[in-house]
């Protein structure tokens, strides 16, 4: 079953642009790249996709012939299908195996701009990188990745919840019930994770077994493609590095807890392939005294994230003796505990960040830790909006509890930021008094209303229509 999700939107745009060039999606293998091509594929009259795993002898073809056309006429032959502009979408799956065919998307943008051609594929970025000069101006980007909370909410007939929760602010707080759905739904979501084949599962069965089973699939299809990066790490190296990376959410990354003695040059090396395979994501400490946050990274204080919570779990289970602790936290732990304890809503809200924000671009997640000795403070996440430092704290405790929030905003003079916790929307006051009673701020955001950060209006009407649509169907 295919689950209309916001990028659909954005391919409809590109399809219709009028200043067409070449759209290369990028991501994680299995969250839903290719998926999202067929479903636009259904709008055109014709459709042909090249995929160079399937077809390792297409790459013959793409290394043969170069001019575009002449590569149109024959793609149209071999797969029986008419290629014309406006009618035809060519996709190009799995396009990191083939560099020829990266080159002839500049071609195209050149030679064919008529023609829709879309790209895809799941370990690109390595590819990508031995081309430097990678289609500057000439190729439209768009990055995917598993769904998001309010993704979830859609896909499970609940949209009418995406819209209440994006009416909602501190003044206008949701009904007790409404949180409490929400809050249980937010439990789900931590159970089955954002990756297209597992919420598919799940609304479809509602069985979390089935879930764990397309996880387990994903999983093993990870692993499986280690052996690929072997000429520039060991796999088993990257295998005990991804499973230190798990064992390791919310604290900063050390090196030597690798299981096998690996010196940290080796480790980072394998950190830095599986951010580039989409799998991790990095968190880099910033002083955060201003715009842009990258400029003033501290290399040697990193987090990494796992790609999704649902693939974590499956982890913990199947390699690491078990996650059964924090699965009982998950469903039925109080939100002091779930919210406090285990770094798994820290990583959900990272990757929460990253999913709201604008696809068209890669984005950098920041934390800020008090390096000064002696000290011990950290503040979970630090964004940039509206042209201000925003810090954001992940935190279920009341507002006596968040010192190194309160530690942060006063050395840089701070005045607003926002705590994640699973509470309904409030705003707290603090006067600061060991900053001349300086009063701070302190915006109260729901874990499952990260997208009240971003401005939606790319996805409002979607979101709007899907919800007349579950009310239609009730």
């Amino acid at each position: 079953m295919y689950i209309e999700r916001p990028i659909d939107t954005l391919l409809l745009e590109w399809k219709n642009s009028k200043q067409l060039k070449p759209l290369l999606l990028r991501g994680a293998r299995q969250v839903g790249k290719s998926s999202a091509v067929k479903h636009l594929g259904e709008t055109f009259d014709y459709f042909i996709e090249v995929n160079f795993e399937k077809r390792p002898d297409m790459l013959e073809v793409f290394q043969k012939i170069h001019d575009v056309h002449d590569l149109a006429n024959n793609l149209s032959m071999l797969y029986n299908t008419p290629v014309i502009p406006g009618k035809t979408l060519l996709f190009l799956d799995e396009i990191q195996a083939s560099a020829d065919a990266i080159k002839s998307l500049w071609s195209f943008k050149e030679d064919f701009p008529e023609l829709h051609v879309v790209a895809a594929g799941s370990l690109l970025e390595f590819t990508l990188k031995e081309l430097p000069s990678f289609g500057v101006g000439r190729i439209r980007s768009l990055f995917v990745y598993p769904f998001s909370f309010d993704e979830f909410l859609v896909a499970e007939g609940k949209s009418a919840w995406v819209e209440a929760k994006k009416e909602a602010n501190t003044e206008k707080p949701l009904l007790t019930a409404l949180h409490n759905d929400l809050v249980q739904h937010f439990r789900t979501f931590l159970m089955v994770g954002g990756m297209p084949a597992s919420v598919a599962a799940w609304v479809s069965t509602h069985d979390y077994r089935q879930c764990q089973t397309e996880l387990e699939d994903i999983q093993l299809t990870y692993y499986d493609d280690f052996p690929k990066y072997a000429k520039k790490v060991d796999p088993a190296l990257l295998r005990n590095t991804l499973q230190s990376v798990v064992m390791q959410i919310g604290e900063k990354f050390t090196y030597s807890h690798v299981e096998g003695g690996y010196r940290a040059e080796e480790v980072k090396k394998a950190l830095k392939l599986l951010c580039d395979a989409g799998i991790i994501k990095r968190v880099s400490h910033t002083a955060g005294n201003g715009l842009p946050l990258g400029a003033e990274v501290n290399e040697k204080y990193r987090k990494y994230l796992y790609l999704d919570s649902g693939l974590l779990l499956r982890i913990l289970d199947l390699d690491l003796g078990g996650a059964r602790q924090l699965t009982d936290m998950i469903l039925a732990g109080t939100a002091e505990d779930l919210v406090n304890k285990g770094g798994l809503t820290e990583m959900v809200l990272g990757w929460e960040l990253i999913k709201y924000n604008n696809p068209r671009s890669q984005h950098e997640l920041y934390y800020w830790e008090n390096t000064a000795e002696g000290t011990r403070s950290e503040v979970d996440y630090i964004i940039a909006q509206n042209m201000k430092v925003l810090p954001i704290e992940c935190k279920a405790g009341v507002s006596g509890k968040m010192k190194s929030l309160y530690e942060f905003m006063r050395q840089k003079h701070l005045t607003e930021a926002v705590r994640c916790s699973l509470e309904n929307f409030a705003e707290l006051e603090h006067n600061d008094k060991r900053d001349n009673g300086a009063l701070r701020h302190v915006k109260i955001l729901p874990l499952f209303a990260i997208s009240n950060l971003y401005d939606e209006t790319e996805n409002t009407a979607m979101y709007a229509e899907k919800a007349q649509q579950d009310i239609d169907q009730m």
